[in-house]
């Protein structure tokens, strides 16, 4: 184990524990960066929260892609291929920690990330508190802590090695997908291919929603966001019509109606 450096960002501490090899790669905008992580509360027993090799599969991100816990990125920067690093972060870059454990929890977990589906009133959500679905995550939100990040860093590949998926896509790319996306879901519509249509749509839904959640709720960019969302579940839900799974059509569409009473029929 080497000496503890103190990387540029305040309040990180960096202590490499097992040296990589080469030079420190480029970690230019668009550059996709693969790496294990292991997340450790700073007490006595150094409780592990999180571990990308328990869970089975390394971490992607992509730089310059507005990451939520963007301190990763640095904390990357300063590493060579095949390093091992113990970096201690203060709480001014923990605070966010729990909504991306959660997003990776359930990716993990075969679940979507981003829960599309799912929307809140903006008063509402100003003064409830909404469980984050796991006890130990709930207890960092309400109380942010200093954080261990035991990174190795695997691969680092340049914006031309590999092809981009959806997820890796900054938010103008994703905008310029939606109707991509919409079209060819509305092809698969009119072949019968009702499953593949239906992921077409629930993609081009997720790619709008991650967008979304940089808008400030009600305003009008969030607002011309949702109406298009909104047009996606539906077509979305014509599928699950489709395929007989009334009980998932019956949950978007009543969400769609709370949030909008203006769609509701007159009787």
């Amino acid at each position: 184990m080497q000496d503890t450096l103190l990387l540029g960002p305040e309040g990180v501490k960096k202590t490499i524990l097992h040296g990589g090899k080469g030079d420190i790669p480029k970690f230019i905008t668009g550059a996709k960066v693969t790496f294990h992580f292991r997340t450790l509360l700073c007490d006595d027993e150094r409780t592990v929260i999180d571990d990308s090799k328990v869970a089975g599969t390394p971490m992607e991100i992509v730089i310059g892609n507005m990451f939520k816990l963007d301190i990763w990125e640095s904390l990357l920067s300063s590493m060579r291929i095949g390093e091992v690093a113990e970096f201690w972060c203060d709480t001014i870059h923990t605070g966010v920690y729990p909504l991306v454990s959660k997003s990776m929890r359930r990716i993990a977990e075969g679940k979507d990330p981003v829960d599309w589906h799912l929307h809140s009133c903006g008063m509402a959500n100003m003064f409830a508190y909404h469980s984050l679905g796991y006890d130990d995550l709930d207890e960092l939100m309400k109380e942010p802590k200093p954080l261990y990040f035991v990174l190795e860093l695997l691969q680092v590949q340049q914006p031309s090695e590999y092809n981009r998926e959806s997820w890796a896509l900054s938010d103008e790319e994703r905008l310029k997908v939606v109707p991509v996306l919409h079209g060819q879901g509305n092809k698969l519509y009119k072949q019968a291919r009702y499953q593949d249509a239906a992921q077409k749509y629930k993609e081009a839904i997720i790619c709008l929603k991650n967008v979304q959640t940089k808008e400030k709720s009600w305003e009008v960019p969030w607002m011309k966001l949702e109406k298009m969302a909104n047009t996606l579940t539906l077509n979305y839900c014509q599928c699950l019509l489709r395929m007989e799974e009334f009980y998932e059509v019956i949950e978007h569409t009543s969400d769609i109606i709370n949030q909008h009473p203006e769609f509701r029929l007159c009787r």
